[in-house]
């Protein structure tokens, strides 16, 4: 048997190990969610059930950052439950960053042992990257991020001749990263500057193709293609004690919320985790420099040290008013405001660099095992609070019943028009959900549009959002408007969150004209009389933008089976001819 031969044996025969590790080390960060209920954390918001609205496919006044993932949520949760179905695709994206990491490794750099995937597949799935975004409730950006090795790996596999499984593989991993745009953009640009010159339009055009839920909905509601210049400070990348903002993005931390981030990155241990992080990475980079001829590994060199300068750079005077300027006056920029969360696109080629040094650390101590133990090791050390849903931060909740039953009551009336709600503000804190902020979940959980002005409190500047209407109908509660200027905007319903504090301002003047349809301790649900509402135009194009995503997904997934079977079919028959030989 030749070397190279001999060397994918071996990877081919440590992937279950990988496997098997990997999803060890997510279900130990999934720890508490194993438990029935609901993720609902800041931006994580799932509900038992939700809808296909307008806002679901991205019409409404909002921009569409929750593209597809919304109406896949709606599309699958009268089956399988919404709560179900996000906590499966979270635990998924964890198991599978660290699986694609150890993966990538073998197929990169296939003469590294066993031990030096590992710790890649330790690296990538046990960081403060995935700490911070998971405390920030962001549970679909990890699909985008989990998808990054393996989309290198399709890439190389391209490279070396794969032809269509490669590129079903890499359908799958765009189309799966797509479930949001971040994740649509990061997996993308990792395809484009790994994937070779003359494959680079095939794909980037897999790439708009696995985008068209979110390009459309901006393209149909103009939605998003401006933002307040007052969010790029707000979001900018933030430094950690004893780091500066190039030590904390350089050791995959610094996110913008001081809030969403694990106890041991609040104090100077930060900087202990941060130096084990980046010397096991500079161990391994000179044979990564060595091996700079491979176009895959300098492309994921130059990308990480790109992302990292760019969110450091970005967070500088300079660099602010730089992106102040790309805000103004560059449609759709607002998309890369959170500068600090493209650091995703430096854990490829950290993971490549961690496994080169750990390989090295094993030819200096001359054991396969031990740098490999202690490396790991260290790595969970200094993050030890990602450990059990990040020290229980992530942890199910219940809804109280009242929010089935004002669902049902707006589900079983005949209108198109849409919901307000109060208290005013687009985050709510609830008794029964923890002490953390959250996201509103009515838009989630009920049959009907629900306004939300878009306005985001962080670090005390509120940041504009995109909902004008819903800015003119949280204005109309507040000021104690007649029941008659909510109907011309469209308001049809004014839900009451009576357990989460937050502005009332007069509201109860027009709340005494409104009928009221239920009320108990948690809810409050009022009809709005003779107000009137339009379903959105176009929603036959945004829901045929999301079959062809649905499409190139199923399609890639379809052909990767299909090869499967086949070879296995192969080896069979080949089984069968030398019986029948012998």
């Amino acid at each position: 048997m030749s070397s190279t031969a001999r060397v994918r044996t071996e990877s081919g025969s440590a992937q279950p190990l990988f496997a098997l590790y990997s999803l060890a080390l997510a279900a130990v960060v999934f720890g508490p969610l194993f438990g029935p209920g609901c993720l609902l954390l800041r931006d994580a918001v799932s509900t038992p059930r939700s809808f296909l609205t307008d806002s679901a496919l991205g019409l409404g006044d909002a921009a569409p950052r929750a593209v597809p993932q919304d109406a896949l949520l709606a599309v699958l949760s009268p089956v399988f439950g919404g709560c179900l179905v996000v906590k499966v695709i979270l635990l998924a994206a964890l198991w599978l960053a660290g699986w694609g990491a150890a993966r990538m490794v073998r197929i990169v750099l296939p003469s590294l042992g066993v031990g030096a995937a590992l710790v890649a597949a330790t690296a990538a799935s046990w960081n403060p990257y995935v700490a911070e975004r998971l405390l920030q409730g962001h549970w679909s950006l990890l699909v985008g991020y989990a998808a990054l090795p393996w989309t290198v790996s399709a890439a190389v596999r391209l490279r070396q001749g794969s032809g269509w499984p490669a590129w079903s593989a890499l359908a799958v991993c765009l189309a799966a990263a797509a479930l949001t745009p971040t994740g649509a953009l990061l997996a993308g640009l990792v395809a484009v500057v790994t994937v070779g010159v003359r494959r680079i339009p095939a794909a980037l055009t897999l790439t708009v193709l696995v985008s068209a839920p979110w390009l459309v909905a901006t393209a149909l509601s103009g939605a998003g293609t401006e933002s307040d210049p007052a969010g790029v400070t707000a979001f900018a990348a933030r430094a950690e004690p004893g780091l500066g903002t190039i030590g904390s993005v350089a050791g995959l931390g610094g996110i913008w919320n001081a809030d969403a981030v694990p106890g041991s990155r609040t104090g100077y241990f930060a900087l202990a985790g941060t130096i084990v992080l980046l010397v096991l990475v500079a161990l391994g980079a000179p044979a990564l420099w060595r091996r700079r001829t491979n176009p895959v590994i300098a492309a994921l060199a130059v990308l990480a040290v790109g992302a990292v300068a760019f969110a450091a750079v970005a967070a500088t005077p300079a660099g602010l008013d730089t992106m102040r300027w790309g805000v103004d006056h560059v449609p759709g920029w607002g998309l890369a405001r959170d500068t600090q969360k493209w650091i995703a696109l430096a854990m490829p080629g950290y993971v490549l660099a961690a496994a080169a040094g750990c390989a090295w650390l094993t030819r200096r101590a001359g054991n396969a095992v031990v740098p490999a133990l202690v490396s790991i090791l260290l790595l969970i050390a200094v993050l030890p609070d990602l450990a059990w849903g990040v020290s229980g931060a992530m942890r199910p909740v219940h809804y109280p019943a009242s929010w089935q039953t004002v669902a049902a009551a707006v589900n079983s009336a005949d209108d198109d028009t849409d919901v307000a709600v109060l208290p005013g503000g687009m985050f709510r804190i609830f008794p029964w959900a923890g002490d953390a902020p959250v996201l509103d979940p009515a838009p989630r959980m009920l049959p009907r549009d629900v306004l939300q002005t878009g306005v985001l409190p962080v670090r005390g500047v509120a940041v504009a959002g995109e909902g004008n209407r819903a800015a003119e109908a949280e204005a109309a509660l507040l000021d104690g408007a007649a029941p008659e200027r909510l109907g011309e905007l469209g308001v049809g319903w004014v839900l009451v969150e009576r357990t989460s504090p937050g502005p009332l301002g007069d509201s109860a003047r027009t709340l005494a004209q409104l009928e009221r349809v239920h009320i108990d301790d948690e809810l409050a649900l009022y009809r709005v009389p003779d107000a009137s509402g339009e379903p959105a135009d176009n929603r036959w194009v945004a829901a045929l933008a999301h079959l062809l995503w649905v499409a190139t997904l199923a399609g890639g997934v379809a052909a990767l089976a299909c090869g499967a079977l086949g070879g296995a079919l192969g080896v069979v028959l080949g089984v069968v001819r030398r019986t029948d030989k012998a």
